[in-house]
C-alpha cells in the first residue's frame, strides 16, 4: 500500500514540477521559439500523440521522466539546475548516466519518444530547440493526450552536458525506500511530511482526476523561483 501511494505521489509531484517555471525567470518564455522555430511545438505534440495512441501508459512514463529530470540537483534552498535534460544523457567515458541510477534503471522509459520528437524538430530547425524543452513540452502534451489539464510551458532551457548518477541516487525516491527516507527526500525539496502525505493520497482516482486535482494545488509554488541555466541550445 505504501509503495502504491508513493507512486501516486510521483504522478502528482511530476505535474507540480511541470507547472513550475524552472530556469531564470527573466529569460524563460512560452514564445522563446516563435521566431527561431515556430513549428517546434506542433512537431513535438504530433510525436507525443502518436506514441500515446499506440501505448496509453506512455503518458505517465513521460511525465515521470520529466519529474526525474527536474528533481535531481534542485533543493528548496539552492534551486540550482534541474529540468536540464541530464536524464537523457547516455553513459560515456566521462558521464555516469542518470539512466542507470537506482530510481531509473530498468524503470525509466520514453527515451525513444523524446528522441523521435527531437529528430522531428531537428528536421525543420536544426540545433535550435533544447532536449530539456522538448521533454518539458512532451510532459504537458502527455497530460493533454490522456484528458488531463494543459498549462503554459515556459521555454529557453539549456541542455546539460553532464549528468550525475550519484546525485540521482541521492535525490530521487526509490520504490522501496522507507518512510523516513521519503520524508527526508521531500523535505529537501521544500515539502513538509503533511504535504508529502497529501501528495501521496487519493491514489484510487483516475490518472485524469489525479492530474486535475494537483493542477489546482498550491504545493508547487516553492519551485517558482529559478533553476537551471537559461539560454538557447
Amino acid at each position: 500500500m505504501a509503495v502504491n501511494k508513493f507512486f501516486g505521489a510521483i504522478s502528482a509531484l511530476s505535474l507540480l514540477l511541470l507547472l513550475s517555471s524552472f530556469g531564470c525567470e527573466a529569460h524563460l518564455s512560452p514564445t522563446f521559439y516563435d521566431y527561431t522555430c515556430p513549428n517546434a511545438l506542433t512537431k513535438i505534440r504530433s510525436t507525443i500523440r502518436s506514441a500515446i495512441s499506440h501505448e496509453r501508459r506512455m503518458a505517465a512514463s513521460l511525465i515521470r521522466l520529466h519529474f526525474h529530470d527536474c528533481f535531481v540537483q534542485v533543493s528548496s534552498l539552492s534551486l540550482g539546475r534541474g529540468c536540464d535534460g541530464s536524464v537523457l544523457l547516455d553513459e560515456t567515458p566521462t558521464i555516469q548516466s542518470e539512466k542507470t541510477s537506482k530510481a531509473n534503471d530498468h524503470s525509466a522509459r520514453g527515451f525513444n519518444v523524446i528522441e523521435n520528437a527531437k529528430t522531428a524538430v531537428e528536421k525543420i530547425c536544426p540545433g535550435v530547440v533544447s532536449c530539456a524543452d522538448i521533454l518539458a513540452v512532451a510532459a504537458r502534451d502527455s497530460s493533454v493526450a490522456v484528458g488531463g489539464p494543459s498549462w503554459t510551458v515556459k521555454l529557453g532551457r539549456r541542455d546539460s552536458t553532464t549528468a550525475s548518477r550519484s546525485l540521482a541516487d541521492s535525490d530521487l525516491p526509490a520504490p522501496f525506500d522507507h518512510l523516513d527516507r521519503l520524508i527526508t527526500l521531500f523535505s529537501n525539496k521544500g515539502f513538509t511530511p503533511r504535504e508529502m502525505v497529501a501528495l501521496s493520497g487519493n491514489t484510487c482516482v483516475s490518472f485524469h482526476s489525479l492530474l486535475e486535482q494537483y493542477a489546482k494545488s498550491d504545493f508547487y509554488l516553492f519551485l517558482l523561483g529559478g533553476g537551471g541555466g537559461c539560454a538557447q541550445n
